[in-house]
């Protein structure tokens, strides 16, 4: 007499687990039907009920895996199985079943149903990733699915994306209090892509309630100011961003032609060699470090530093070494060793580009304002930059080799006199800048592509960071490269890129002419 409660018991779990696995016919039915909207109304309730088994029935609706009976009803086949979603079991094959014909305008609801069922998932990136691919276009029908996914949400920034889908989804209820109340819900939203919709609400015959017309043009002007300072403070960041690439790739130049005198056009294949370098630790760290894959930046530091400062020390010593003194001569001879490492380095790698792809650390970003989404590598990259140039004016003001650097760029001859070996320290300098020229090249691997003609891309704008910041002056520079890049990044979405380039470039032409030490002035300098 025991046994007989317990086995009630067991029979309540499993009818109630069945009950959970099934999906309502009355769902399915219109899924065999001929009714384009009502296929389209049940694909959204399905989705809506937010349950594995409602996944299972619109992915076989998308595999062409659904098939219907002369009956009405609905089978998942998989070779020879059959499954009857309304009772969540096999069954055997029915016989006189056709497949599910699936239109465009089916398969569309479908896929945005399964999409939004990401707002389900257990992961925060893959949930934030379908709110913010649904406001690309949100559908009325998703409604249930969102408001599902709302009441299930705990994330403070989902939630705000998911209200906003909503009230996007109520702009066009057939009650007036509602899209008014839809309206007013916007107003704290950055997405521009919602003044076009607003705006289309305030067009003659877009919205005869006037209450919500009025909501609909405070909305938009909320919208658009914080648009407004969201682009501000992104061109500000992305200007910053800029600056910062282009202070690495002329700080290396500062030094060798600032300090030096010499007219350095191998320095952006300086910059290549560093880049390269990375790509060699990456490959190193994929083939016999796998599991230390993403630590492969913090080993191409130091190693991009030593190879592109070895081969400045090289050149310095088998080249350069004879023409202190003569500018002329050091461009020409410095371009053609520019031509040789380039030669070489496409006799090794080949003439494609090759991929430097970011650490797992890198990868992604932050999100501000709303909406302005900050890189991970940029901000790598701007905190690298200032890193750097305070290791360099350390060096330069707090070092033995620092001192003797100024020693000599001010008066060589003395210098010598007083037993500063000035041979030595050339090289030491010059090997300094080829090395940070080095770093500089790892932080452009992280931007893009790695190629033979990288270094080709920087020598224009490096030169013109170090000549408007004032020969010699690592102040200067670092000013010069990031006004440069404020400028050009404010300047490129009115005036277009090459424009822009053109309108720096004669600036900087008059801003010489005007000042020809530049920013800031070198005082007692000599080369001789």
């Amino acid at each position: 007499m025991q046994l007989l409660p317990k086995l009630l018991v067991l029979a309540c779990l499993l009818l109630s687990s069945l009950a959970q696995a099934a999906i309502p016919p009355d769902l399915l039915k219109p899924l065999a039907g001929d009714d384009p909207d009502a296929r389209v109304a049940a694909v959204a309730q399905i989705a809506a009920l937010a349950t594995p088994e409602a996944a299972k029935v619109l992915q076989a609706l998308q595999d062409d895996a659904l098939y219907a009976a002369p009956d009405g009803k609905v089978y998942i086949v998989d070779g020879e199985q059959a499954v009857d979603p309304a009772i969540g079991r096999n069954v055997p094959m029915p016989d006189g079943i056709d497949g599910v014909m699936v239109n465009n305008r089916l398969r569309a609801a479908v896929a945005g149903a399964l999409s939004g069922l990401q707002l389900l998932a257990p992961e925060r990136s893959a949930r934030l990733a379908a709110a913010q691919a649904l406001q690309k276009a949100v559908d009325p029908a998703q409604l249930p699915l969102i408001r599902t996914a709302l009441a299930r949400e705990s994330d403070a920034e989902i939630q705000q994306l998911l209200q906003v889908l909503i009230a996007s989804a109520n702009l066009h209820a057939p009650d007036a209090a509602t899209r008014k109340a839809a309206v007013q819900a916007l107003a704290g939203s950055s997405d521009a892509r919602l003044l076009p919709v607003l705006q289309a609400m305030l067009e003659q015959g877009g919205e005869p309630d006037e209450a919500v017309q009025l909501a609909a043009i405070d909305t938009m002007r909320q919208i658009k100011g914080r648009v407004s300072r969201m682009e501000l403070a992104g061109n500000v960041f992305y200007g910053i961003s800029l600056g910062s690439v282009l202070l690495l790739a002329a700080l290396g130049l500062a030094i060798t032609f600032g300090l030096m005198g010499i007219i350095n056009m191998a320095h952006g294949e300086l910059l290549m060699i560093g880049a390269y370098t990375t790509y060699l630790c990456q490959l190193f760290f994929r083939t016999y470090l796998p599991g230390l894959q993403d630590a492969y930046l913090l080993a191409a530091l130091p190693a991009a530093f030593f190879v592109a400062g070895l081969v400045g020390v090289a050149l310095e010593r088998t080249v350069i070494r004879w023409l202190y003194g003569r500018p002329l001569e050091t461009l020409l001879a410095t371009w053609g060793i520019s031509l040789i490492l380039m030669q070489l380095v496409r006799t090794i790698f080949g003439a494609q580009n090759v991929e430097v792809a970011n650490p797992a650390w890198m990868s992604g970003g932050v999100t501000v304002l709303g909406g302005l989404v900050l890189p991970y590598n940029r901000l790598a990259i701007i905190a690298f930059a200032v890193v750097v140039v305070v290791a360099v004016w350390l060096i330069l003001n707090k070092t033995r080799l620092g001192l003797f650097v100024r020693a000599v760029t001010q008066n060589r001859r003395m210098a010598d006199c007083v037993g500063v070996a000035t041979g030595k320290v050339d090289m030491l300098t010059f090997g300094l800048g080829s090395g940070i020229a080095g770093l500089g090249g790892v932080a452009l691997s992280q931007l893009g592509n790695v190629g033979p003609d990288l270094g080709q891309s920087y020598i224009v704008d490096s030169f013109m960071v170090v000549v408007l910041g004032g020969v010699g002056q690592l102040a200067g520079t670092v000013i010069a490269a990031l006004g440069l890049g404020e400028v050009n990044k404010f300047l490129e979405p009115v005036a277009g890129a090459v424009l822009a380039k053109i309108a720096i470039l004669v600036f900087i032409i008059i801003f010489i002419q005007r000042r020809p030490q530049g920013l800031f002035a070198m005082k007692g300098r000599s080369v001789e």
